[in-house]
């Protein structure tokens, strides 16, 4: 079984989400909306290229964009080990929570 962590499954959801058009700075926006937390570059670029080391994400370069400088995109993709790592973790979430309830959280549980 393949673990992610919570980081790793959003930035590979992230990718699956934005398919065709998942690049650096797409990819940034998704997962900084989602977690209502800004990521840096340095960061999200290492993760990325990690997943990709790990075999659960795809790199291919773009074209060079004339609004950019010449500077080419570098476009992420989900792999079929990618897809089944994220299908893992979310049955791994689903079993954690099974059984559990907003009333669970119930404020007046907490000591």
């Amino acid at each position: 079984m393949n673990v992610l962590t919570i980081n790793e499954a959003t930035l590979l959801m992230a990718v699956w989400r934005l398919n065709d058009d998942a690049y650096g700075v797409k990819v940034k926006k998704h997962v900084s909306e989602i977690t209502e937390k800004e990521w840096n570059y340095g960061t999200l670029y290492c993760m990325l290229d990690q997943l990709a080391s790990k075999g659960f994400l795809g790199k291919q370069t773009g074209d060079p964009s004339p609004e950019r400088g010449g500077r080419r995109k570098i476009y992420y993709s989900l792999t079929r080990e990618g897809l089944a790592a994220l299908k893992e973790a979310y049955k791994l979430h689903l079993a954690l929570w099974q059984g559990v309830s907003d009333v669970a959280f119930d404020e007046g549980k907490v000591s």
